[in-house]
């Protein structure tokens, strides 16, 4: 997975401070920065054949445009990169402090306009970010209602399932937190959701509309979900362990490998998810409310109905980045191409001895 790192001034924890270079040494650092750049770029335009449109493969992100103005580039067109940069940021920095001292000036009203202004422009940012990311790793669950639907689902069906549980046959409380869930309430709503998800996973692996990435088709001038589904919703024959085929009485069963899948993402939305509840009820209990709004009658405000769903949010992420999205070629090129020549040499005589036991390339003949 494409890593996002912050390169500020200031080490993090563990994180080792780099020393200043030695004499004779800055220009060649910097040379050699360009260089490994120069290295990744030709490697992408020479393997960019191996970025196939699947789920296992990740283009690289589209770079960020330079939005310096005109009237800047042409004043600093002769400088170097680096001093043209140390111009920019100190000429914009002046001029941002500047706006500052003249909104101060304007009053009170124009000060909460200005953090409204940023507020907004920060999570349009952070949403740019995000969407440019998954967009770029074709995530399944990002590209098809299936990874969406499934997780989404399987809380609400735990949140209902839990409560009437806990409604019906509650006795034994589960947390402090949170008086009213039972356990009871979790286990039942646990089972429900497992065999929910289960049925789920089948019915939506059986349409292309939950399956298939929607995309624009210029013949009919619309978009479209066609396509030819991946394995993953396709029917595989399974053998089954020895206890299940004395209670099923068969030895084979035909399953999508979605609905595996979606074994885990109701078992964790039903075991793991509702601490997010709890979480909140924590939070909620020290402010000494018993809901974040009355938005909606008998339930609260949004966020407690969608309390759950940021843990699940995540959990999904984590887990179709661990289990779903395979390696990508490329990236292993780009990796290998700037190891040291010993370590390259290394690296393809392990891989040829691999490929020759596997029967993929045939043994040199000796002389």
């Amino acid at each position: 997975m494409l890593e996002l790192r912050y390169r500020g001034s200031c080490p993090g924890p563990g994180e080792a401070v780099s020393p200043p270079p030695r004499e004779g040494e800055a220009a060649g650092g910097d040379h050699e920065t360009e260089s490994t750049s120069d290295k990744e770029t030709d490697i992408d335009d020479r393997y960019g054949d191996l970025d196939s449109r699947t789920d296992s493969d990740i283009p690289e992100i589209p770079a960020s445009s330079d939005r310096t103005p005109e009237i800047l580039k042409k004043a600093l067109s002769g400088l170097s990169s680096r001093w043209k940069n140390w111009w920019i940021r100190g000429i914009l920095t002046l001029t941002m402090i500047s706006l500052f001292f003249l909104i101060i000036y304007m009053g009170s009203f124009m000060l909460m306009l200005l953090v409204l202004g940023i507020q907004v422009k920060c999570f349009h940012e952070i949403i740019t970010i995000g969407y440019r990311v998954y967009h770029s790793y074709d995530l399944p669950w990002f590209r098809t209602l299936s990874w969406f639907l499934v997780p989404i689902s399987s809380v609400i069906c735990n949140d209902i399932t839990a409560y009437l549980f806990g409604f019906f046959f509650g006795r034994t409380p589960l947390i402090k937190l949170s008086p009213k869930k039972t356990w009871e309430g979790f286990i039942g709503g646990f089972f429900s959701t497992v065999v929910f998800g289960f049925i789920a996973a089948y019915v939506l692996s059986k349409y292309q509309y939950f399956v298939c990435p929607v995309e624009y088709r210029s013949d009919v001038n619309s978009f479209v979900t066609e396509c030819e589904p991946s394995e993953l919703f396709q029917l595989q024959t399974y053998s089954l362990p020895p206890f299940l085929k004395a209670v099923l009485r068969q030895e084979r069963v035909s399953l999508y490998p979605f609905q595996i899948h979606s074994i885990a993402l109701s078992t964790f939305a039903s075991l793991i998810g509702p601490f997010g509840g709890f979480f909140a009820s924590g939070f909620k209990r020290a402010f000494k409310i018993k809901d974040f709004a009355n938005t909606i009658p008998g339930h609260g405000g949004i966020m407690d109905r969608f309390d759950c769903q940021y843990l699940m949010a995540t959990f999904v992420h984590v887990y179709i980045t661990s289990f779903i999205r395979g390696p990508n070629p490329s990236k292993v090129l780009q990796q290998l191409l700037v190891l040291q020549p010993e370590q390259q040499l290394n690296i393809y005589k392990t891989l040829k001895t691999h490929l020759i036991e596997k029967g993929i390339l045939q043994p040199a003949l000796k002389v």
